[in-house]
């Protein structure tokens, strides 16, 4: 006969098997369950660089690349703003600016803009090199010459051509130098360099096809006239020292030049003892 009490036991014991099966099964449950996700700030996956970040702060081997999408945007924008010449455009996707800039402003190498290169000059706005060198209708075995090398970017655009022969002069010393070095050292090996006075330009190699000045004097220097071949093209802004100039297309017909009005530009005034005495001779255009 089973009593109260005996019932009570029996209650109790089964009570006690069921809480320890009941915790057996939730530790196996725990076992078998799949590990959470890391969040985000414990994920071991790096995060792909950001776009936002600056071309200067980048130093992976796919900095080049980057550089390249740049210019080849760079060089669409150049072509939708009339520039069709397809040697310039290709000269134009080939030649590395930022390689050209100062180390601060290579962010904003593929940027259409003038920069600011060393000891007051300036590298020149994509647009305008690309128009200048358009302008010059350019044909294989062109001698040219261009005045203010700069840190040579408008000479390695003319070597980029691959049939045209480059002579650059530059009046600044330590700007002369350093573009020779930086054009030999990318490969422009042909490219004729000297530090003068660009006024006078290069007698020994005239007559020139074509010659291109980048900096501003306030006249037609004579020497650069008289240095251009018959049915040559010289390219020059002309204007007072300032923000904007004109830029003018001379072409070389039975001796004489005849101009034509290209629209206002701004470049840095023409330096030099040349450029001063000439003023009181020569005759604007």
């Amino acid at each position: 006969m089973i009593t109260n009490a005996s019932r009570c036991r029996v209650s109790m014991s089964n009570r006690f098997w069921l809480a320890a099966l009941f915790c057996v099964l939730c530790l196996l449950l725990v076992a078998c369950a799949e590990p959470p996700s890391p969040s985000p700030a414990q994920s071991s996956v790096t995060p792909p660089l950001a776009t936002t970040t600056p071309l200067a702060a980048t130093t992976s081997p796919f900095d080049e690349i980057a550089f390249q999408q740049a210019r080849l945007g760079l060089v669409d924008l150049v072509e939708a703003q009339g520039v069709t010449d397809p040697d310039v455009l290709r000269a134009m996707r080939t030649v590395p600016r930022h390689k050209f800039v100062l180390p601060e402003y290579i962010d904003q190498a593929y940027w259409d803009t003038a920069l600011p290169i060393d000891y007051g000059q300036t590298i020149s706005q994509p647009l305008i090199v690309a128009w200048m060198t358009e302008l010059l209708e350019l044909e294989p075995g062109d001698r040219v010459l261009e005045i203010g090398t700069g840190s040579g970017y408008q000479a390695a655009v003319l070597a980029e051509l691959g049939y045209v022969e480059v002579y650059t002069i530059e009046i600044v010393p330590q700007l002369a130098a350093s573009a020779s070095a930086r054009l030999q050292e990318l490969g422009y090996t042909q490219v004729h360099t000297m530090r003068g006075d660009g006024y006078y330009g290069w007698p020994e190699y005239a007559p020139f096809d074509a010659i291109i000045v980048t900096a501003a004097p306030d006249h037609m220097p004579a020497p650069l006239a008289g240095q251009l071949a018959e049915g040559g093209r010289l390219v020059i802004p002309i204007g007072p020292p300032g923000w904007y100039q004109t830029l003018w297309k001379f072409v070389k017909e039975e001796g004489e030049l005849k101009a034509y009005n290209m629209g206002g530009v701004g470049f840095v005034p023409f330096t030099g003892a040349g450029i001063t005495i000439g003023a009181t001779a020569t005759p604007r255009p």
